[in-house]
């Protein structure tokens, strides 16, 4: 078997469900953002130049493989993680590697990986990168490059990449990702950015989108995510629910905790989204509002889930009342208008 069928057979990891992300939200987010600010104090420190040797390699190497027709082998994997490194030019050689974790080294590039054509993971996490810039990896399926110095998102062009983590970086505004080069992108984290837009991020196979703790003060630009189904905008600066679109069709766990939403009315801009089933709204000025929990069912008839707690009958009942007498008056106060037209003498 060659190393392209080997590729081709390659599975990645299944992707987690909603309440696996709603733990990892609660119980590491804080811990892990603090962890990443203290390790931010040491970026400025002068590092004594480490480069990796063969010695090194020989230690990381795993995971034996045949290769090209099938007559030879190679070690696929390696595992560089913590070593002080500032520099894997030797890595140039080992291009049969398919398994690269370098993170929590000082590395300031990346260029030696351009030779790994036969990548399909990559994890450069806490490193001091300021770019994720690489050549078109052809075989490359999971990248992490997260709590680096990356201040943009340009030079990601790899077709096979399903999820790219960026959290923890710099970033102020998403640019240069194309849909058509990025065509199986399914997960994009960009937690814990400096993000004041969500312009740029138009990749219609988008299934999953982290945005936390950015600077947003809207949403703008999702409008055709027609497959994504989560969407975390927890920690941000949003006030207004504009910019979601029936387009979002497949959307179906919305958390905006943390948030600055105020207007209870806001919640009717959620209406058009048709498979909703769970929002997350705790620590918006708007859950202060006596009849919260009930205006977001009035509002969103499909939901079932706000702020973690299931909605019961006896809830779904009292807002389908609602919603009924909210139209007859509507008919009503319709009717008069009608009537009016029809009293006008002809000319």
């Amino acid at each position: 078997m060659s190393d392209e069928d080997d590729l081709d057979d390659y599975e990645p990891e299944p992707e987690p469900d909603e309440e696996d992300l709603e733990k990892e939200d609660d119980e590491k987010e804080t811990e892990e953002w603090e962890d990443y600010r203290k390790e931010g104090e040491e970026f400025s420190e002068e590092w004594m130049p480490i480069p990796l040797t063969e010695n090194m390699m020989k230690e990381g190497l795993s995971l034996l493989c045949k290769t090209g027709n099938g007559l030879a082998h190679a070690y696929v994997k390696l595992e560089l993680k913590d070593r002080d490194l500032t520099d894997i030019n030797l890595l140039r050689s080992y291009i049969h590697l398919r398994y690269v974790d370098i993170s929590e080294n000082h590395l300031t590039d990346l260029s030696p990986l351009n030779f790994l054509t036969h990548l399909l993971w990559l994890k450069a996490d806490s490193n001091q990168l300021r770019t994720a810039r690489l050549n078109e990896l052809p075989y490359l399926q999971i990248a992490s490059f997260a709590y680096n110095q990356i201040t943009d998102t340009e030079g990601i062009s790899h077709p096979r990449l399903g999820s790219l983590d960026l959290k923890g970086n710099h970033i102020h505004m998403v640019t240069g990702l194309d849909p058509q080069k990025l065509s199986s992108l399914h997960t994009l984290e960009l937690r814990g950015n400096q993000l004041e837009s969500t312009l740029g991020l138009n990749l219609p196979k988008l299934k999953n989108l982290f945005l936390a703790q950015n600077l947003l003060k809207k949403v703008e630009g999702l409008e055709n995510l027609s497959n994504l189904t989560t969407l975390h905008l927890r920690d941000n600066q949003i006030e207004t629910l504009s910019g979601f679109s029936k387009e979002m069709k497949s959307l179906q766990y919305l958390n905006l905790r943390g948030n600055m939403v105020s207007d209870l009315g806001e919640l009717a801009k959620l209406r058009d989204l048709p498979k909703l089933r769970a929002l997350v709204l705790l620590e918006n000025p708007c859950t202060d509002e006596t009849d919260y929990r009930q205006e977001a069912l009035v509002q969103m008839a499909h939901l079932e889930r706000l702020d973690k707690e299931f909605y019961e009958e006896e809830e779904r009942a009292e807002a389908e009342e609602i919603r009924q007498r909210m139209k007859e008056e509507q008919e009503q106060e319709a009717e008069p208008e009608h009537d009016l037209e029809l009293d006008q003498p002809l000319v």
